[in-house]
């Protein structure tokens, strides 16, 4: 499949990901999310992609994680989705803004119930002196939510990565690999399109 040229990248962008949903052996919403602290230290992570729309693409997290920590000092983030047996990559540049109250209310009601739990009970990324602590504190807020539906923690929710940049590389045979390019340099702003040597 060589790339073709689409106005806006999340189009073409939603063309792979739901071949790739179809026909990848592993689960295709995995992607490496790279932040970096307010004096450019960088760090990496996968997380998985929860849902997608013409302005970016969504996340969720403990809003005391280090990546959430890092994406408040600096809000410039990249995402890296590899699917092999497709021979696609997909790299992603942009700004993060976080979800409304109601977007991660609403994805939080979809979460299985022992998730929930776990979200209120996880200081995520903090010093965990055991694992019998988690687990008591995963008993604590089951007894704390018995019979009732878990509301969503107020340190929990989500993220919109906007992209600026969106790189897609098709594999192609001779290593003759088809790139596009879309950048913008602002939000605000269109996309042009580019080509690259591969």
């Amino acid at each position: 499949m060589v790339l073709s040229g689409y106005g806006n990248p999340m189009t073409l962008f939603g063309v792979y990901f739901s071949r790739a949903k179809e026909e990848v052996s592993h689960d295709a919403t995995e992607v490496a999310l790279a932040t970096a602290t307010g004096d450019g230290r960088p760090s990496v992570r996968m997380v998985l992609l929860k849902a997608l729309d013409e302005r970016g693409l969504v996340f969720f997290t403990n809003y005391g994680s280090r990546k959430a920590q890092e994406l408040v000092q600096n809000p410039h983030a990249a995402m890296c989705f590899l699917w092999p047996s497709l021979q696609v990559q997909v790299r992603v540049e942009g700004v993060v803004e976080k979800l409304c109250d109601e977007d991660s209310d609403a994805y939080f009601a979809t979460r299985e119930r022992l998730s929930q739990l776990g979200a209120w009970a996880s200081e995520q990324s903090q010093p965990l002196p055991n694992r019998e602590t988690l687990l008591a504190r995963v008993e604590e807020v089951t007894q704390r939510f018995l019979g009732q539906e878990v509301p969503r923690p107020p340190h929990w929710g989500g993220f919109l990565l906007l992209p600026l940049k969106m790189e897609f590389w098709q594999g192609e045979p001779g290593r003759l690999h088809d790139r596009l390019v879309y950048a913008r340099e602002t939000t605000e702003r269109d996309f042009s399109q580019t080509r690259l040597y591969p």
